[in-house]
């Protein structure tokens, strides 16, 4: 007779309960709940489903996908970076001052990029010769780098005078230029993650660090260049963002690190490290940007949208958490 145990793996690997795996995904929720939260507020106000709202929420949502990217490649190596937003606040203000001083455009694009990634090669570097957790270093850093457009800005607001808007604002057809940046910058950190030996070696950076370490890499060279990676685009995101709003002050980036980092949670990105989806990031992005804007549609005041970010990532922290329990 075929006992119990066999039985129910027989029915498990039946074709219609091995599909129904996908309900289990995160993924899967997360596209659900994006159409649920789009159906409710096109029912609230139909503006929200209009063609030019839907580009707009594109356009919205890239700074912090860009920024997004950056937090989930360091968090699968097991690392965290909260100064991305104060960092990307600097590179807008260096680079408007420089267009301010008449400095040529293409020689400030270069050199914020190489400030940038400079900045995140500091983090990594301290992160990974001190052993300290990322997030004290990286707190510090955040101040550091807020100080620093503070000092540069003269406590004024600076314009970009007109200079520059086509990075932010362009568009091809009805696609924001921003949008299409994002779609390279995920691209290219999937390709990255899953076809190259440097991505599988982040994996198991995060995974046990230990154990990467007796199996021959170089820890400490990785951990410093994924910052550094990670300075870059943060770069890439503080000129998308000083192009698209043409103004930055000091405090220009902040918050956009507990976006981002809100995002991946939801995309199912932990803090343990070695696990998690780019895809997974990518839903989460938009979801979180689909939310601010359907809030904003409907009038939920920006007081209230600060709680819901904070609700948001306690409650994603909470059901990951959960979820890893149950798979132990």
């Amino acid at each position: 007779m075929v006992n119990k145990d066999e039985r129910n793996q027989a029915i498990s690997q039946a074709p219609f309960f091995s599909k129904l795996k996908v309900l289990k995904h995160q993924i899967t929720y997360l596209i659900l709940i994006i159409i649920g939260v789009s159906i409710i507020a096109s029912f609230l106000n139909p503006r929200f489903a209009s063609a030019r709202n839907i580009f707009n929420i594109a356009q919205q949502i890239s700074v912090l996908g860009i920024l997004s990217m950056c937090m989930a490649l360091l968090m699968i190596a097991g690392q965290l970076d909260i100064s991305i937003g104060a960092l990307a606040g600097l590179v807008g203000m260096v680079f408007t001052r420089m267009v301010i001083a008449g400095y040529d455009i293409a020689f400030s694009v270069v050199l914020v990029l190489l400030l940038a990634t400079a900045g995140g090669f500091i983090n990594g570097f301290i992160i990974a010769k001190s052993k300290v957790t990322p997030l004290i270093i990286t707190l510090g850093m955040m101040y550091v780098y807020h100080g620093a457009s503070l000092v540069i800005a003269g406590g004024r607001p600076h314009s970009l005078g007109g200079q520059f808007v086509f990075l932010g604002r362009a568009r091809f057809g009805l696609v924001p230029l921003p949008l299409i940046i994002y779609l390279l910058v995920f691209i290219f950190a999937y390709i990255l993650r899953r076809n190259f030996k440097y991505g599988r070696r982040l994996n198991a950076i995060g995974g046990n660090p230990m154990a990467a370490y007796l199996s021959g890499i170089n820890v400490d060279w990785n951990v410093v260049s994924i910052y550094a990676l990670s300075g870059l685009i943060v770069g890439l995101a503080g000129l998308v963002l000083a192009s698209r709003i043409g103004m930055v002050r000091a405090d220009t980036g902040l918050g956009y690190e507990l976006q981002a980092l809100a995002a991946v949670i939801i995309g199912g990105i932990t803090f343990v490290g070695g696990k998690g989806s780019l895809v997974g990031a990518f839903f989460g992005v938009l979801l979180l940007g689909i939310m601010y804007n359907a809030m904003n549609i409907v009038g939920v005041s920006s007081f209230m949208q600060v709680i819901f970010l904070g609700a948001v990532i306690v409650i994603a922290t909470v059901i990951s958490n959960i979820g890893m329990m149950r798979r132990a």
